[in-house]
């Protein structure tokens, strides 16, 4: 080979190679992206599905969806008329008032069981009160709820025993699940994450923890489609806390029913991404987030969400 012929193929073979390190380059940023695209996308799909299963079981109280139907409730948070007593300090009635199948808070956390750390301002709480799916057995020390086909009875085996024959009811543990954004995960500090508060049993007495669901999750609204006229279908949505659904305020419509709750998220990544401009508006719900302007991946989704047990 000449010179010249050896120049001409390092020229070549430098160019080949470039060519291959740009493809290189390119396929692993396209990867890296996609990577945090699809880390994104799932945390929303965990968050929401998480919260839609809560949801479309609330108002299940066993052998019927009736929670006016059932015996020894709390109202409006007064005393409990079984002599239970409300579990947690969450707030008169956030256990044992269980004609708000579902409840909430509008832009703000004001339980007064406190969130972990700090909420997230403008962001909503929802709260979800059912049962177990399937039946249980009596279990002093936790709250539960025997129903027949037409009538319920709040029961403790330790403190109320049940009063319905076996035969007739069947008996389920009681659920209470409020899903709220707290600033800081506990398992990847320094990003939002979404928490609930939840009724359990410890130590043969009932108790409310608070867990961490899906960390990213950065913002939550719920707007609540309520049936005024009772022919099943939506007439209205209104915001958690708005009175038209709480039988024991002042503007209840009576028979006003919640049908359908709508829910946005707002989900992060939790890593800073190199390139990255966020310059979208986020205006999720009743709330205008603005434009945040960081280096953050985020995604915001929505969902109509039908309970399955409001229908007459």
């Amino acid at each position: 080979m000449t010179m010249v012929e050896l120049m001409v193929a390092l020229a070549i073979g430098s160019f080949l190679m470039i060519g291959a390190v740009q493809i290189y380059n390119q396929s692993r940023q396209s990867f890296v992206i996609n990577e945090s695209i699809a880390r994104v996308q799932e945390t929303a799909q965990f968050a929401m599905d998480s919260i839609e299963a809560d949801l479309r079981m609330a108002s299940n109280w066993g052998r019927n969806s009736r929670a006016l139907a059932v015996e020894g409730r709390s109202i409006g948070g007064t005393a409990n008329p079984n002599g239970l007593a409300e579990p947690g300090g969450c707030g008169p009635g956030w256990v044992l008032d269980l004609a708000m199948t579902v409840d909430g808070e509008n832009n703000a956390y004001t339980l007064a069981c406190g969130a972990q750390g700090v909420a997230q301002a403008n962001s909503d709480v929802v709260t979800v009160r059912r049962v177990t799916v399937a039946p249980q057995p009596l279990e002093p020390g936790r709250l539960q709820i025997q129903t027949t086909r037409i009538q319920g009875e709040l029961i403790d085996d330790g403190i109320v025993p049940p009063t319905f024959s076996p035969a007739d009811s069947t008996t389920h543990n009681l659920i209470v699940n409020s899903y709220y954004v707290a600033t800081n995960s506990d398992l990847i500090p320094g990003v939002p994450t979404l928490r609930r508060k939840r009724l359990t049993s410890v130590a043969g007495a009932p108790t409310i923890v608070d867990e961490e669901v899906a960390p990213g999750v950065e913002n939550l609204q719920i707007q609540f489609g309520i049936d005024v006229d009772e022919d099943n279908t939506v007439d209205r949505y209104v915001n958690p806390g708005d009175p038209v659904y709480d039988p024991s305020a002042g503007g209840y419509i009576p028979g006003a029913r919640v049908m359908t709750a709508r829910i946005w998220l707002v989900v992060r990544g939790i890593s800073v991404e190199t390139g990255i401009q966020d310059g979208t508006d986020y205006e999720p719900g009743d709330v205008d987030l603005g434009v945040i302007n960081d280096s953050m991946r985020r995604t915001q989704v929505s969902k109509t969400i039908l309970l399955r047990n409001a229908r007459t």
